[in-house]
């Protein structure tokens, strides 16, 4: 049951925060965002990281730390780039199997999944893919930015996983700030050394927010996956379902009937899984 608190709760922390940075992103850019976020997220990480000391770490979990922080700041940079040159109600959906990787890769792993769970986590898949669907017009996508996206959710997934395996043997603290550091090293510092990032007052607010947000989505992600990473993988990834659900009534943006579709699917899977897991 914790496995599914752990999902659930990462993907609404995360669906506000996707929420909250698209619209910091129409004042500042999807650049600048991307690096206040990861200062934002280093500076509320870094206090309980120093207060809890360098743990023994192996060779071993240093390279699952590595793939955890360059495995999110990549996806992060290749699905901006392919939604930059594509459709975003495309790539979108691509993206949002990042969960699914995760999953597949806990169980090539040896995680044990019974078959309830596994059709569960199968159906789920589909309705977040589904609910992520949006409007889009014939022309305007390359097939440089599918194969972008395909790559994004493959970091995506890899990140997810190698986060998991961090929390099982360090310390919460640990497992979340890997992808901070990488961030602030590598897109941050850089861009403020260069000058190219930016912020307003407007969008301070909303950058505060998706900051705190992506880190407590992935501490709840973390906590889940202590108890399954196959199961908190899968149900983190309905942060797309949630923030499409979230537009309608703050943006009032319409639902298609392929979202709504999507949306009952994974309601109704999620309370059987629910239910299984208890």
């Amino acid at each position: 049951m914790i496995a599914v608190l752990g999902g659930l709760g990462a993907a609404l922390w995360w669906a506000t925060g996707t929420l909250s940075a698209a619209r910091a992103s129409r004042l500042v850019g999807a650049r600048s965002v991307l690096c206040w976020v990861m200062i934002v997220g280093f500076v509320l990480t870094l206090p309980f990281a120093v207060a809890s000391g360098l743990p023994d770490v192996s060779g071993h979990e240093l390279g699952w730390m590595a793939v955890s922080g360059c495995g999110n700041v990549a996806g992060l940079l290749l699905a901006y780039e392919a939604m930059r040159r594509g459709k975003v109600s495309i790539v979108a959906p691509i993206s949002s199997t990042e969960g699914a990787i995760a999953a597949v890769l806990a169980v090539l792993t040896g995680e044990a999944l019974g078959v309830g769970s596994a059709v569960l986590l199968a159906a789920i898949a589909i309705g977040v893919v589904l609910a992520s669907l949006t409007p889009s017009t014939v022309g305007g996508h390359t097939l440089g930015s599918t194969l972008l996206a395909c790559a994004a959710a493959g970091c995506f997934g890899a990140g997810l996983f190698a986060t998991a395996k961090v929390s099982n043997a360090l310390p919460l603290v640990w497992a979340v700030i890997p992808p901070r550091i990488v961030g602030v090293v590598v897109v941050a510092l850089p861009s403020l050394l260069s000058r190219r990032i930016s912020i307003q007052r407007a969008a301070v607010p909303f950058v505060v927010l998706s900051g705190v947000c992506e880190v407590v989505g992935f501490l709840s992600f973390a906590i889940g996956a202590r108890h399954g990473i196959a199961v908190s993988a899968v149900l983190a990834s309905q942060f797309a379902a949630f923030a499409a659900l979230a537009a309608f009534f703050l943006f009032h943006e319409r639902l298609r009937a392929v979202q709504i579709v999507g949306i009952a699917t994974i309601a109704a899977c999620v309370a059987a899984l629910s239910a299984l897991r208890a």
